[in-house]
């Protein structure tokens, strides 16, 4: 398989479990520890030494996604965009990319997977072993909900999608890498049941012919973002990595305890932070208790809160509440004098809770 020079990272999907936030944003551009779900995603790939990027995009959200992170260059990247029409399948969204890949070896990334040491280990396997794929796989104590893998003497034999009887319990992650022959596999396969091009299908026709697919098994902990409870525990997780940076203001009445991102413009008066936390560009916290595992977006603001393991996105606003286990959409509003748990308000919505 040689060097891989270039990744596809995948971000097509609805995210239709991640409403209310997926009506007005793209799922992968839905922020966790102050960036973008996606941007740690590419982040990951940049760290294994892939600077060129085709993010495969539906139509209706691709402008979203070359507004964000346009040509790349801010995240020492070369991106291009890549449309996949319709939803048919992960297969059909990297066979999208064909004309892209060329005839090279390639990184395909679930731009919605969260890796802890990242895609760097997949990317040395093919370069030490040169297989015709690699699959990275993580032991789960649930497999039925995911793409599930079978090892006999070090590589793969058997690949099964959310089986209801999991032949092991070593869940596909979201990482792999490929020849070009995955094309070839993408245009023989079949539909599933669903619909959709498998990638499992394609890894299984390429076992069946006698190619070597290796297992890379997944060091640290691995987290998808595919309900809004997920993206607070990335939130926690990520924070959890954060280096301490303080550029805003904090006032002498403030107190800043452990591992906290303040971002330039950001603003903090009379208030206790408690890291992992990080309060982004222009934010505003006055007289609040923030922390632990609480993101808060540029521009937002909360006053008179006490917000904890929470995500509060851009422009919003928390006032008089304590927030707990919760995610604020951007530009909504939180007010009140009473606890708010598990609470997921989309964009722009507003909630006025009686004392």
């Amino acid at each position: 398989m040689g060097s891989v020079m270039k990744a596809v990272v995948l971000c097509g999907g609805e995210g239709t479990r991640l409403r209310p936030f997926t009506f007005t944003q793209a799922k992968h551009l839905l922020p966790v520890a102050g960036r973008p779900v996606v941007e740690h995603a590419l982040g990951a790939v940049r760290e294994a030494g892939i600077r060129e990027v085709a993010i495969v995009v539906s139509p209706s959200v691709a402008g979203q996604f070359r507004e964000r992170l346009g040509d790349g260059a801010r995240l020492g990247l070369h991106l291009s965009y890549v449309l996949q029409p319709e939803p048919r399948g992960l297969a059909h969204a990297v066979l999208c990319a064909e004309e892209y890949v060329g005839n090279e070896a390639f990184l395909v990334y679930l731009g919605d997977n969260l890796l802890e040491k990242g895609v760097t280990g997949v990317v040395d396997l093919v370069r030490s072993r040169e297989p015709s794929a690699v699959v990275a796989l993580c032991p789960v104590d649930d497999p039925r909900r995911f793409g599930v893998a079978v090892i006999e003497g070090g590589r793969l034999v058997r690949l099964v999608e959310k089986p209801n009887d999991p032949p092991s319990d070593l869940a596909i992650v979201g990482a792999y890498a490929f020849t070009p022959l995955l094309f070839q596999a993408a245009r023989e396969v079949k539909p599933s049941f669903r619909g959709e091009l498998e990638l499992t299908d394609c890894l299984q026709w390429l076992v069946d012919r006698g190619h070597l697919v290796l297992p890379y098994m997944v060091d640290g902990w691995w987290q998808d973002v595919g309900r809004p409870a997920d993206l607070l525990v990335a939130n926690r997780l990520l924070l959890a990595q954060v280096e301490p940076r303080i550029e805003g203001e904090v006032d002498g009445d403030s107190t800043i305890e452990g591992p906290v991102v303040i971002e330039r413009g950001a603003q903090v008066m009379g208030s206790r932070v408690s890291g992992p936390a990080f309060i982004g560009a222009r934010a505003v916290v006055e007289r609040s208790t923030i922390g632990p595992h609480v993101a808060i977006g540029p521009r937002a603001t909360a006053r008179g809160a006490a917000i904890a393991a929470a995500i509060v996105m851009d422009e919003a606003l928390v006032e008089g509440v304590a927030l707990q286990g919760s995610v604020i959409g951007r530009r909504a509003a939180v007010r009140g004098g009473r606890v708010a748990v598990q609470t997921w308000l989309g964009d722009d919505g507003e909630v006025q809770l009686e004392p």
